[in-house]
Parts: C-alpha cells; sequence; structure tokens
C-alpha cells in the first residue's frame, strides 16, 4: 500500500533521521500490518496533491482528512479514524485578540491564512472573513512562517494539528486559540481511497472497526497528544 503524507504534526512527520511518525502513519501502518497482504510505502506530498493523486494512481490512501460532500465525489472515504476541533495559530500573546473566524471576520485589517482547498477556507468565508484578507498557502510550515513574519495574523487549520507544529518548535513565538463550537463543530476526518476500491475500502473499515478504541490505539494516541475523550468522540 502507497500511503501519501503531509508534514504535519501530530499527523504526520518524519524525524531527524527520516522516519515516519505521527498518528496517522502509524495507524495506517498498522492497518496494512494486521491486513498481512499490503506491503507499506509512504509517499511525501503536498496536500492540493493528495486527491489528485488517488485518482492519478500514484498512491493508494491518504493520511486522514476532514470527510465533505465535494471530496466525496472525487474519492472514498473509510470509517473516521479522528474527530477535531478547528484552531487559530497567531503570534505569541495573541495581539489582536483574536478568538475565532468571526472575530478575525470583525476586525478591519486581520488577515488569516489557510492552506489551498483545506475546509477552513470556506469554513471562513461562511463566518464573514472576506476573500480580500484571506491568504492561500501550500503547506502548514509555509502558513505558520507568515504569522511568525506578521505577514499573516492567524492561521486557520486543526487546533490539533497547530499544537504539534509550536510543541516541534519550543522557540517559535506563537500560540494556539481554539475555534468556538458556534463557529465550527468538531469534525470528522478519515483516510481517503481511490474511487472503486471497494475491497480494499471494506478491509480497511474492518480493520479501523477492531482497532480503533482499543488499548494499542489509546496509548499510540496518548504519544501524539490525544485524549481519552478525543478518542471517544468518534466512537
Amino acid at each position: 500500500m502507497k500511503f501519501a503524507y503531509l508534514q504535519e504534526p501530530p499527523f504526520c512527520f518524519t524525524d531527524a533521521t527520516g522516519k515516519l511518525g505521527g498518528c496517522d502513519a502509524v495507524l495506517a501502518e498498522k492497518v496494512c500490518q494486521v491486513l498481512k497482504s499490503e506491503d507499506f510505502s509512504s509517499i511525501e506530498t503536498e496536500f492540493a496533491e493528495l486527491l489528485p493523486g488517488l485518482v492519478d494512481g500514484r498512491w493508494d490512501m491518504t493520511t486522514g482528512l476532514f470527510i465533505s460532500e465535494e471530496r466525496s465525489k472525487l474519492v472514498d472515504f473509510t470509517r473516521p479514524i479522528w474527530s477535531l476541533p478547528d484552531g487559530l495559530m497567531v503570534a505569541k500573546g495573541n495581539p489582536l485578540e483574536l478568538n475565532g473566524y468571526r472575530s478575525v471576520a470583525q476586525h478591519p485589517s486581520a488577515v488569516l491564512a489557510v492552506i489551498s482547498d483545506q475546509i477552513q477556507h470556506q469554513t471562513a468565508l461562511r463566518n464573514g472573513v472576506p476573500p480580500r484578507r484571506i491568504r492561500i498557502f501550500a503547506t502548514q510550515a509555509e502558513a505558520a512562517e507568515a504569522v511568525a513574519a506578521g505577514r499573516a495574523d492567524a492561521y486557520a487549520s486543526v487546533a490539533m494539528a497547530h499544537r504539534g507544529y509550536v510543541n516541534s518548535r519550543p522557540g517559535a513565538l506563537l500560540d494556539v486559540i481554539d475555534v468556538p463550537a458556534s463557529e465550527r463543530q468538531p469534525a470528522a476526518g478519515a483516510f481517503a481511497l481511490a474511487k472503486g476500491n471497494d475491497a480494499l475500502r471494506r478491509r480497511v473499515d474492518q480493520c479501523l472497526g477492531d482497532l480503533l478504541g482499543s488499548a494499542w490505539h489509546r496509548e499510540m494516541m496518548g504519544q501524539f497528544g490525544f485524549s481519552d475523550s478525543d478518542v471517544d468522540r468518534l466512537l
């Protein structure tokens, strides 16, 4: 199985030796081990290439993505592997006192960074952020660097991904603000598979049904900063 991933801790990331880790990567490799008939290999890419790569046959499964009706027209999703709230990455001390998408919309000059094709772009628009004050980046690192350098005032993504980035860079002058549930409810994410491979999807789903919520899964998720309540949210 060829697994496509992004550099986005705590979901997927490579360490100094090049070894791939993160909760999505470890879970995907565990699924392959349980299925026994699949050899696991990983391919790093950018977010905008994840779904086209499935369609083109460059890989068989991607790291977890938020499930949406639009994406489901292009690919199939496994059962959910996490359900998580959004967050804003802001400069240390949160100088603009931002507390969610609507506060960005209400501030006359606040600039919001998003990743190309991520759900948070549409969520920001629905909450009133003007398109002219949204900057689009290709990677997590580029968006975070824009906030650190003052080229953007906040970066919208999954709160856990923001914390993974900040925690991996102790010197980064960045904070994370949770987006209120009134603006964005915690949403489910799943592995994505190419359309038409129903046999693989059923096998992966059966394996996930055995793994998710198990003692192994809870311990593994805990290593990457997830609580039991984070796991229970998807069961």
